[in-house]
């Protein structure tokens, strides 16, 4: 099937099965490597980008589901240089063997992009980044990082 799509302000039109998720059809067909795929049922949240603003688990979208859309990803996130959440993960130790780290990233970017309040809340943004799994750093860092970002932004 014919689908275009807006990949981090690039147009692409591709020509995919009907079947093929968004998360294979970014790394496959687009190049784009760093959404990464965990568990393949979303549960885990790797393979979390940003459609239309907001933050969806590419492994339960078909790429034709996405046709007409803007999606973003991490590699799409700093544009040309580094996001204030790119850095705060940097500085407050909230990655240790990165696998997770680009899901949290547009996770964090979504939601603070639509609601930048929701650092403001420690529940909210608690309830926000159990979404998705991190078997490494035990949340904490994580958290900083959003709140330090979300400072940096504002």
């Amino acid at each position: 099937m014919r689908t275009t799509m807006t990949v981090n302000g690039r147009p692409y039109e591709l020509d995919v099965p009907p079947r093929r998720t968004l998360a294979d059809a970014l790394r496959e067909d687009c190049g784009l490597t760093g959404t990464h795929l965990g568990c393949e049922h979303g549960v885990c949240g790797a393979c979390t980008v940003l459609v239309d603003g907001e933050a969806m688990r590419s492994c339960l979208m078909f790429a034709v589901q996405c046709d007409g859309a803007r999606v973003r990803t991490v590699e799409g996130l700093a544009d040309g240089g580094e996001h204030p959440l790119q850095a705060a993960f940097t500085a407050e130790h909230a990655l240790q063997c990165g696998f997770c780290t680009p899901g949290f990233l547009m996770l964090a970017a979504g939601a603070i992009e639509a609601d930048p309040g929701v650092v403001d809340d420690p529940e909210r943004l608690r309830e926000l980044l159990t979404s998705n799994l991190c078997r490494c750093t035990g949340y904490e860092a994580i958290r900083r990082a959003v709140r330090a970002a979300a400072g940096r932004q504002g």
